[in-house]
């Protein structure tokens, strides 16, 4: 509990991924208990307690819990913010009224394949390391690029998707729910490209700084993606 007793609190700090984390399952819970429990909603649910696991993965790599160590909760960590991308955009896809097998099997297969080379894999994840301020992940060094342009790529079809196909809804309600998907996901995207471009140093801590901002988005799905969507106008 040491950075708790700090006198600096740094943007992505364990006090703060602890507050974080609570914000995130605090909307999960009320998002079940707001809405009648359908394939939105449990979406919707599946992102925010994505984006809360990794935020407690990474409190407990600083900081130890539960006899679990440090490079088993990266793991986890690893593993909920692998399954965010696909998540993301089959919600995108639900609020369109569409399906798209294709797209999706190919992104959950994506995921699956990633996920299990981070859990399973001795050359998945290496190490892991708390700055204080954010934690670094290391992975090895060939999967790298792969990994990015899964992750990246599937955030800019997710935007993408969500715009486009807002522009083409007739309800003016779901045009806006996934008019305001497709600003949540920028909100975490633009911040974190614009830390990594000013401090080339955060690349190493993109996934910390990411899933930091990351909460903008849960606001955004919580108090107006979901309301925009059931609205009745």
């Amino acid at each position: 509990m040491r950075y708790l007793k700090s006198d600096k609190l740094y943007c992505f700090s364990p006090p703060v991924m602890i507050v974080t984390f609570a914000i995130e399952i605090a909307c999960a819970v009320y998002v079940l208990w707001r809405y009648k429990l359908n394939s939105i909603t449990r979406l919707a649910a599946l992102v925010l307690v994505g984006l809360a696991t990794f935020q407690l993965a990474e409190y407990n790599v600083c900081e130890g819990a539960w006899g679990v160590d440090s490079l088993t909760w990266a793991k986890i960590g690893y593993v909920a913010i692998t399954l965010l991308p696909p998540l993301g955009l089959h919600l995108a896809t639900r609020l369109a009224g569409e399906k798209r097998p294709v797209l999706l099997g190919l992104s959950y297969g994506a995921a699956l394949a990633f996920s299990v080379f981070f859990l399973f894999s001795g050359y998945g994840l290496q190490t892991q390391q708390c700055l204080g301020n954010y934690v670094i992940f290391t992975t090895a060094p060939w999967a790298v690029a792969p990994y990015a342009m899964y992750y990246y790529g599937l955030l800019l079809v997710a935007v993408g998707y969500a715009w486009k196909a807002g522009k083409v809804m007739k309800s003016k309600a779901k045009r806006g729910a996934l008019y305001a998907l497709a600003a949540g996901y920028l909100a975490f995207i633009v911040p974190t490209t614009l830390v990594n471009i000013v401090d080339p140093s955060t690349i190493a801590g993109i996934p910390s700084i990411m899933c930091g901002f990351a909460v903008l988005l849960a606001l955004a799905l919580t108090f107006i993606v979901l309301p925009r969507y059931y609205a009745k106008t």
